[in-house]
């Protein structure tokens, strides 16, 4: 159950999308996700909270554009939308508790790099996307 109308949300989903980002809607579409045993998937659990727009997406841009080494496979799941997909993608943060907006790093299957909520709306832009570029030179 949907907790935003689509017409609100429809562009802060392009904005990943058209940064590369797959639109996972079902828990089955995070399964096939996250089953590859190989390479890397970065993942964006998006939000329409000011945290989201201001740090945690233009942070996933900037380091994508910029890194030397970059993810396998680039997906996002919609908090507050696909409820069971985003459910989904939870159980496989564990043992992180549920936030959003987060970022994961998956690498060959296993949850290498978390990056949660209060560590996004407590650092600046350029905090995150060091972040994020240290955790592909790493892992990817």
């Amino acid at each position: 159950m949907a907790v935003y109308p689509e017409y609100m949300v429809a562009p802060i989903r392009q904005d990943l999308v058209e940064a590369g980002f797959e639109q996972l809607m079902s828990p089955q579409e995070v399964d096939a996700a996250l089953a590859s045993q190989e390479g890397t998937v970065l993942v964006a659990v998006n939000s329409v909270c000011g945290c989201a727009a201001a740090k945690a997406r233009p942070a996933l841009k900037l380091a994508l554009a910029s890194a030397d080494k970059k993810p396998t496979k680039l997906v996002t799941v919609f908090a507050g939308m696909e409820t069971e997909a985003v459910a989904k993608m939870r159980e496989h943060f564990l043992p992180y508790p549920p936030s959003s907006p987060c970022i994961g790093l998956f690498k060959d299957g296993e949850l290498v790099h978390m990056i949660e909520r209060y560590h996004i709306e407590g650092s600046d832009l350029m905090r995150i996307v060091n972040n994020l570029q240290g955790a592909f030179q790493e892992y990817c």
